[in-house]
């Protein structure tokens, strides 16, 4: 046998017994993200946050980072992303875009194929050292999508593209302890910060607790906040208790308005506010994804950093839903509903004769502004179609740009976002380059488009009192009433001439308003009728789908965190679950209500 046929066998050896290497890179850990958004309001669904391409037509900067593999070689590119207009059998892929490693753009264009998330072969790279820049350069600025990229030198390895499989193996790769870290223990664990979260953690720090605050975007103030851009609604300092709103008048920027530019809603307030309470740690860009229980109370709240991927653990006696959607309510098998109950159950006037899942829908605002000479827009073959007859003549998009009232506002909510996409861009680009009236749009551009949806309603969490039509018509007197709400019974439902045009594809509303005077919320409608120790402020608290016509808006909303923040104040100082504290300390909290905590001038 030669030696050039020994060193030979020698190498093929060598090759087969190298052990295989594969590295997991999230996107939304990129060092540098770009014009890329990160986006996480699906990851509850499709398992993770991702990138997006937010550039309304224009494509976005790139993003990248430097990945580290173990050795270099040869290694085979995944990335996990997805056509998002492939539900609706669309052409175009609009959400094209390229990834480049080490400069070099790959041959494949991602984000063009596939109505679900899974991931696309990129094809082989041959790195010559351990470094390598990712670079993710999107094609067209209208919503590309990256998830995550994988480099293996397994040639055989294809990752699994979702559920309890994706998620454990992504731990695993990414070196994720077992157990998530230790955050430290709290006297109230507020998990959202809208409106009624920042509210509620700052009401129960000035009164002595203290306050772990999850939110798991960049800012604060939800709907208000400069992501989605609605401004205030309701009336603060009104009676029983003048006191109330003096926190929401303090978060309030004084702006009027939807879809106005971002500093409109000042986000830089909300943040400074909650910052200078000495007894509040406030948790940014963390997501809760899970509650440890111990019978009908809950433990602990795990939540996921939204950037990094490492979870964290926050223990406590007393926890506040704040989120919307009841998601800590939700995981911890509080009762809820939702949709629309039946006028049998209820007796209300308004409600359906049989129950359904229709709900008020989520709004994706957007404006466009004058640039003083002719922009072009693309055409958006992919988008909804329109004609002289069914376009808005619209240069800007406030809360009746509303979709998936018929759809569920969480399980759907990716594919409600994206409708609303295909409406806002299908019909510029109508107006910019078909419609008659085409001049009069020629030297607009769209200024900007909200891609974080703007909710009104899913879940809602179940009291000892569920707040009814007749309770705020009729003007029922409650022992606890507290807030008092002032909007009236403000329903939404889609609007006739979008049916007509796009039936089943709606995304404008018209609102129905039913006549009341203003009404104080009972307390009761504040703390979960199963789950000892969870209190909830804001859309999903104690109230039909009727009744949260009136109680929804955001001044009235924050009032509820007030009360939320007192009422846990008493719970500690007294050792008792929210029940008790209507049961035995319900004069206390009065007086808390008489005086407020806001801040003295």
């Amino acid at each position: 046998m030669t030696a050039r046929w020994i060193l030979a066998l020698a190498a093929a050896f060598t090759l087969q017994a190298a052990p295989a290497h594969t590295v997991l890179v999230e996107a939304e850990s990129f060092e540098y993200h770009g014009g890329w958004a990160v986006d996480q309001q699906f990851m509850d669904q499709m398992g993770s946050p991702f990138l997006l391409a937010h550039g309304m037509g224009t494509p976005v900067n790139d993003a990248w980072t430097i990945a580290r593999v173990p050795e270099p070689g040869t290694y085979r590119v995944w990335v996990r992303s997805r056509d998002w207009v492939a539900p609706w059998k669309a052409s175009g892929a609009p959400g094209r875009f390229r990834l480049a490693v080490n400069g070099k753009p790959l041959r494949r264009v991602f984000g063009a194929e596939g109505a679900a998330w899974h991931w696309e072969d990129g094809g082989t790279v041959r790195l010559s050292t351990n470094s390598v820049k990712l670079a993710l350069h999107d094609l067209t600025g209208f919503e590309g999508r990256c998830d995550a990229v994988v480099l293996t030198s397994d040639r055989s390895l294809r990752p699994p593209d979702g559920g309890a499989e994706l998620a454990a193996w992504r731990r695993g790769l990414l070196k994720l302890p077992a157990s998530p870290g230790d955050a430290g223990e709290f006297d109230l664990v507020v998990v959202g910060g809208g409106m009624a979260g920042s509210a509620a953690a700052i009401s129960a720090a000035r009164l002595g607790l203290k306050v772990a605050l999850i939110q798991d975007r960049p800012v604060l103030g939800g709907n208000n906040s400069s992501e989605v851009r609605v401004h205030l609604g309701g009336e603060i300092h009104l009676a029983p208790y003048p006191a109330l709103g003096a926190v929401v008048a303090e978060l309030d920027s004084g702006g009027h308005g939807n879809a106005q530019p971002a500093a409109n809603y000042d986000d830089e307030r909300k943040l400074a506010v909650v910052r200078g309470e000495k007894n509040i740690r406030l948790f940014l860009n963390m997501r809760a994804i899970g509650v440890e229980k111990q019978g009908s109370r809950i433990a602990a709240v795990v939540a996921r950093d939204v950037l990094r991927g490492q979870e964290h653990r926050f223990a406590a006696p007393l926890f506040a839903d704040c989120t919307g959607d009841a998601v800590l309510g939700s995981m911890a098998g509080a009762d809820h509903r939702y949709g629309r109950e039946s006028r049998a159950e209820t007796g209300e006037p308004l409600a359906p004769e049989t129950p359904d899942r229709l709900v008020m829908g989520t709004s994706v605002m957007w404006y466009s502004e004058d640039a003083g000479k002719p922009v072009p827009f693309p055409e958006t073959p992919w988008a909804l179609p329109f004609t002289e007859e069914s376009a808005q003549n619209a240069t800007r998009g406030d809360w009746d740009w509303e979709a998936g009232q018929n759809q569920d506002q969480i399980a759907d909510f990716e594919s409600i976002r994206d409708h609303s996409f295909r409406a806002v861009y299908g019909n510029w680009s109508f107006q910019k380059n078909r419609s008659r009236s085409r001049e009069k749009y020629a030297n607009l551009r769209l200024a900007w488009v909200a891609y974080v949806g703007g909710k009104r309603e899913s879940r809602r969490l179940l009291g000892d009192v569920i707040l009814k039509q007749q309770d705020i018509q009729e003007q029922r007197e409650f022992p606890d009433a507290s807030v008092t709400a002032t909007w009236s019974i403000d329903l939404h439902y889609p609007a006739a001439k979008n049916t007509k045009f796009f039936p089943g594809q709606e995304f404008r509303s018209v609102a129905e308003f039913g006549k009341k005077r203003p009404y104080a919320i009972p307390y009761r409608c504040f703390y979960s009728r199963n789950i000892d120790n969870l209190f909830m402020a804001g859309r999903n608290i104690s109230v039909t789908h009727v009744a949260l016509g009136t109680v929804r808006v955001m001044r009235t909303t924050g009032m509820m965190g007030e009360v939320v923040g007192m009422a846990a104040s008493l719970c500690r100082k007294h050792g008792v679950a929210p029940r008790g504290v209507y049961e035995r300390h319900l004069d206390e909290l009065r007086e808390l209500l008489r005086a407020g905590v806001g801040k003295k001038q």
